[in-house]
């Protein structure tokens, strides 16, 4: 997935940590990272129904964030799942 607006590189958004928090809360595994293009990238994976709730909650993001675009792509989950993380 990825999204694109303002989310990231403003003091303040805090997308990424605020994405692995909702990720956490509802045992979503995967992780989340800025790219140099401005955009957000996001790769989630757990049930289905957890998964759809954090994914909506990035349309809207955290309160500093204002999301333009999300561009959502389903696929098979794939290799080992791990904790929810953020790529620094």
């Amino acid at each position: 997935m990825h999204v694109s607006g303002r989310v990231q590189g403003v003091q303040g958004v805090h997308f990424r940590v605020a994405t692995r928090e909702q990720a956490r809360a509802h045992g979503v595994c995967g992780w989340v990272r800025n790219l140099d293009d401005g955009r957000v990238e996001a790769v989630f994976k757990g049930d289905r129904s957890a998964v759809q709730h954090v994914v909506s909650w990035c349309y809207r993001g955290p309160s500093f964030a204002h999301v333009d675009h999300v561009d959502l792509q389903w696929e098979q989950p794939t290799g080992q799942e791990k904790p929810f993380f953020v790529v620094w």
